[in-house]
């Protein structure tokens, strides 16, 4: 007899990741490959984070902590808070957690039920809708463009059909960029709260922007949940080390799901990740070089035939209509990793309805890596578009 396979597994894959995996099968065959697909950065932690580390695993046990993270690196972050955005935060509300992932799970799992209704920008990240859909959350997608700059408004949630409980922002997003003005996210702080709806707030690419700061929702409320990782700005993925700030309502119950979900997060990262606040002229060095990508990209990619592309005010994402080229970004993308070795992912990841005509290119990697994908990329589409 056959032994049952729950459904909660039967979502989407994350396509990017599929695409990582193919491109790394073909770098493993001796194929000279260059990656455009993933949101990596092409550096390593600062060298502040790496000696911490090295000290932590000569003098520290390495053991658990207390599920809600080090006092020392809480209150690291709360000072962040005061010292970045002129914002107070008392460290207790903050809890570390393993990555944005886990503060994603933890914070779908302490406000939302099952058949919850949670609205979300298309395009927007794919992790967001297929964690919801994992959860037997109901997903409401936001169908966004150049008109809202790809970000959700009060005039986009009216059009929803039924009651919202709860909405999912980024600024700046995946995978646009773009990001939501101050009176913007006033006007929405505003709006969901005269509706009961509650907000996550993702600003895990903050630091990374260009031309204005970005702004955090706790400047409009307190009631909002706020996500945000290591992985981007600090340049420290792989340490899979994230946090929350939480409402003073929801503690006990986000630190009974992390007790529970992950007991702490990684020791040797927390430990590491309280000198990453020490590395203000290397991590902006890094944004420098993101920037010059971000230009190389907005000049070179319009040669290609990739010539309608989101503004991207932050993060490291340049998001392209491909509507002239292909309906079959998932096609379009495999022929651009066959015959010019440049990973891309396709927009299908992002948008379920009208992404097979957007492909997602990332800039995050070195800068010669960014000019040689240009100059690939020109040569093979630059006269056919």
């Amino acid at each position: 007899m056959a032994l049952k396979i729950a459904s909660r597994g039967n979502i989407p894959p994350f396509i990017v990741m599929d695409v990582m995996r193919a491109a790394n099968a073909r770098a493993a065959r001796g194929d000279d490959i260059l990656h455009m697909e993933v949101g990596q950065p092409g550096t390593p932690a600062p060298a502040p984070v790496l000696a911490a580390a090295r000290k932590a695993l000569d003098t520290d046990l390495i053991g658990y902590t207390d599920a809600f993270g080090v006092p020392e690196l809480r209150q690291r972050l709360s000072r962040h808070y005061q010292d970045y955005y002129g914002q107070p935060v008392d460290p207790g509300r903050i809890a570390v957690t393993t990555g944005s992932s886990g503060a994603f799970i933890v914070s779908f799992l302490s406000v939302f039920d099952a058949g919850d209704r949670v609205a979300l920008a298309d395009p927007g990240y794919p992790a967001y809708r297929n964690i919801l859909k994992a959860l037997d959350i109901d997903v409401v997608g936001l169908p966004v463009g150049p008109e809202t700059n790809y970000q959700p408004t009060p005039g986009v949630l009216d059009r929803v059909t039924g009651d919202l409980d709860g909405l999912i922002i980024a600024s700046p997003s995946n995978p646009t960029g773009t990001m939501i003005g101050d009176d913007d996210m006033a006007a929405l702080v505003n709006y969901c709260q005269s509706r009961g709806i509650r907000i996550i707030s993702d600003e895990i690419y903050h630091g990374i922007t260009y031309g204005r700061r970005a702004e955090t929702i706790l400047k409009h409320t307190d009631d909002a949940i706020v996500i945000n990782s290591f992985s981007k700005y600090f340049s420290m993925t792989g340490w899979r080390l994230g946090w929350m700030v939480v409402p003073e309502s929801l503690l006990r119950s986000v630190e009974c799901l992390l007790q529970n979900l992950f007991i702490s997060p990684p020791t040797l990262s927390q430990l590491a990740g309280i000198a990453a606040f020490d590395c203000g002229r290397e991590l902006d060095g890094y944004v420098a070089n993101y920037a010059k990508n971000r230009n190389l990209l907005l000049s070179e990619l319009p040669k290609a035939g990739f010539d309608k592309l989101s503004k991207a005010d932050g993060a490291f994402y340049l998001y392209a209509d491909v509507s002239h080229l292909t309906h079959d970004s998932e096609d379009l993308c495999r022929r651009i990793l066959a015959e010019t070795g440049v990973a891309v992912t396709p927009g299908i990841d992002f948008d379920p309805e009208r992404g097979n005509r957007t492909v997602r290119f990332s800039f995050a990697g070195p800068g010669e890596d960014m000019a040689e994908a240009a100059r690939r990329l020109v040569d093979w589409n630059g006269g056919r578009s």
